[in-house]
């Protein structure tokens, strides 16, 4: 368990580093929390796995270590932050028929 363990923290430290060079504006929180988040999640995904799977397939193990890792982490990502994007609200007042009048209902 500890090699696995040790390739459970590789993983996610790579997950880490792929989602902060990768897509740097995306992740507003600091470099720390990202890959302390990534790395918790690859090592807790690993362990789970490998007690589900009693220890013998720890290429399984290390596959779903990678997949926390990475769902745990995008879930810091921040697109509606990122650098030269527009909040993508709901109502803009400033789009093609949104002056609309409303709609009057007719008496029956």
């Amino acid at each position: 368990m500890l090699v696995e363990s040790i390739v459970f923290a590789l993983v996610g430290l790579a997950a880490a580093a792929a989602a902060l060079f990768g897509l740097p504006s995306y992740f507003r929180a600091s470099r720390s929390t990202v890959a302390g988040t990534a790395l918790a999640a690859a090592l807790l995904g690993g362990a789970v796995a490998h007690f589900c799977l009693d220890g013998r397939y720890p290429v399984i193990a290390v596959a779903c270590s990678a997949l926390a890792a990475g769902v745990i982490t995008s879930l810091l990502a921040r697109p509606d932050l990122a650098a030269g994007r527009a909040p993508a609200h709901r109502h803009h007042p400033h789009r093609a028929g949104a002056h609309r009048a409303p709609r009057r209902h007719r008496p029956a």
